[in-house]
């Protein structure tokens, strides 16, 4: 090297070791230094600061130790310490490069890592490190409610600063839930620019409902429809998934717009509906499971992912089923028949009575018109009784066919349920499953034998059961009421009715002619001017007679002009 060349060199280094010597008196205590590992051993690190001596940092204010080479930032603590020697800390380095990382993250809205010390009044208290706390008010610590602030001791987590006061005391704020919510719309959104409707995703089971379950998708839900863990009937979602669970379930809808997502469990395996037609068919007797009962059926499941619909109407041919509940408990097995299906809607018609032999197609023949029994009754209603002939077939007596004579208006001051009454069967109806019973029908009928021997004309003689503005009611022979009408009460149109019907009495006998015998309304008509008009016939009658024997020039005309003499 020439010697203009070493000289130049020299020159240049004199220059830099000057302009360095410089710098390092522009260094302020308190100020930042970095520092060359030059050694290290059990107690401390020994770093080449670039001043008249070296420095040292205790090993504790290193969470992992240097190799030799390395730098490391340091704060000047003292230039010369008691025996001369440069004093640096590390630590303080550290809380210079903290304060500013937390200064730097709050005005950029950046998440700071914090650990949460322990519950206070309204929130909680969270180391950021360096003995450095902050709080967390218990609103903005999760995005649910909290219900228990003791479990959320010890979470190591991101945060973000919502507020840093410094002029008096360090007072920092930190919301996690914000950064929370951050996190869960950027993992949504990525969510719904990546996958597609049939794609497999993990997930862990969150919490339940009445309709399902909802799925953590990584800070943002998913629902797993309760119809959508299988294809059977599923009563409890519990019974198929467990909360906190990792599952593998198949997207099935997706809707970025109102931000909803359904998963499916079921969706891994085959429908079975599309198998339907290769195992069942109309007319087919099976057997199956019931899973729900409603108040228009009971659902029964034939094979997992297949259930019909048995109608109330179509569960029993003789019982008045008000609800499947009194034949059937969830969870019973039963036969039934397959009255009809519709694939696309997933829908099947179920019979249970089909599978048993129809009672009313052989009704007439075991209970033909006019069979007598002793049956028990069942039910008493304002308009008559229903009786059991047996187990399943009821027959009706109305209150009109209790008595012949009797009109009954309370139907339990006659009978009683539970026990038996005497009838006979008067109809029976195998289309529209009616049956009728009597019990006036098993004696005559009363009315047709009085027609018969007191035809219109004859005298009867009754007792007076009522009266009335209108006239008298009165029992003649077989407990018959007739009426004789107030007009007809008196001997003479001369005579007063209301002064005869006043004078009567209940009780007291009564003769008069039958005016009318209607046995299809049970109506009954007397009257006394009648009865009193057929006995004068009946007298001129017999005088008429008597007077021909002896003169038959002698007539009613000179009868009656004698008796005007």
């Amino acid at each position: 090297m020439p010697e203009s060349d070493a000289f130049a060199q020299e020159s240049n280094q004199d220059k830099l070791q000057e302009m360095y010597l410089k710098a390092l008196d522009q260094i302020e205590e308190g100020g930042l230094i970095e520092g060359v590992v030059i050694q290290v051993d059990s107690e401390y690190v020994y770093l080449d600061v670039g001043l008249k001596s070296d420095g040292r940092v205790p090993v504790d204010e290193f969470k992992e130790l240097p190799a030799v080479g390395d730098t490391v930032e340091t704060v000047l603590v003292k230039r010369e310490g008691r025996n001369g020697e440069v004093v640096i800390s590390k630590r303080k380095a550290d809380m210079k490069v903290f304060w500013k990382t937390l200064r730097d993250a709050f005005e950029a809205s950046e998440p700071v890592e914090g650990k949460v010390a322990k519950a206070v009044k309204g929130g909680f208290e969270v180391n950021l490190g360096f003995d450095v706390r902050a709080f967390c008010p218990i609103s903005k610590m999760d995005i649910q409610r909290i219900e228990t602030p003791e479990e959320y001791i010890g979470l190591q987590s991101k945060f973000l600063i919502d507020r840093l006061y410094s002029e008096k005391k360090v007072n920092i704020v930190l919301t996690r839930r914000l950064w929370l919510e951050q996190q869960t719309e950027k993992n949504r959104s990525a969510f719904f620019e990546t996958v597609n409707i049939g794609d497999e995703v993990e997930g862990t089971v969150k919490s339940f409902t009445s309709f399902g379950a909802f799925i953590d998708l990584g800070g943002f839900d998913g629902l797993l429809h309760i119809n959508d863990m299988s294809w059977g009937h599923v009563t409890r979602p519990k019974d198929y998934v467990k909360k906190g669970e990792k599952i593998q379930l198949k997207v099935i809808r997706l809707d970025p717009d109102e931000k909803k997502i359904n998963l499916s469990l079921k969706h891994f395996l085959a429908d079975p509906w599309s198998t339907f037609e290769d195992k069942y068919q109309v007319d087919q007797v099976i057997k199956g499971r019931v899973t729900k009962l409603t108040d228009f059926g009971a659902f029964i499941e034939i094979e997992e992912g297949i259930e019909g619909l048995a109608h109330i109407s179509e569960l029993s041919w003789v019982k008045r089923v008000k609800h499947p509940k009194e034949l059937f408990s969830i969870g019973d097995e039963c036969e039934a028949m397959i009255l009809g299906y519709d694939i696309p809607q997933g829908r099947i018609s179920l019979g249970l009575k089909q599978v048993l032999p129809n009672p009313w197609e052989e009704i007439e023949g075991k209970f033909p018109v006019g069979t007598k029994g002793s049956w028990t009754v069942k039910k008493i209603t304002n308009a008559g009784a229903f009786v059991e002939l047996e187990e399943g077939i009821d027959a009706f007596l109305h209150a009109d066919d209790l008595s012949w004579t009797k009109k009954v208006r309370n139907v339990s001051s006659v009978l009683t349920e539970g026990e038996p009454v005497d009838a006979i069967i008067i109809s029976v109806n195998p289309e529209e499953r009616r049956i009728r019973l009597g019990v006036k029908q098993l004696e005559g009928d009363p009315w047709q034998t009085f027609r018969d021997k007191f035809p219109r004309g004859s005298i009867v003689e009754g007792e007076i059961t009522g009266k009335t503005e209108f006239g008298v009611f009165v029992r003649v022979e077989g407990d018959i009421e007739g009426l004789i009408h107030k007009n007809n009460l008196t001997e003479s149109r001369e005579d007063d009715p209301e002064e005869k019907l006043a004078a009567l009495n209940v009780g007291d006998k009564i003769k008069a002619a039958v005016t009318e015998v209607n046995t299809s309304k049970q109506k009954l008509s007397l009257s006394v001017r009648e009865m009193k008009y057929r006995e004068e016939r009946a007298e001129i009658s017999k005088y008429m007679n008597d007077g021909e024997e002896e003169s038959d020039s002698y007539t009613l005309a000179d009868m009656l002009k004698g008796k005007e003499l």
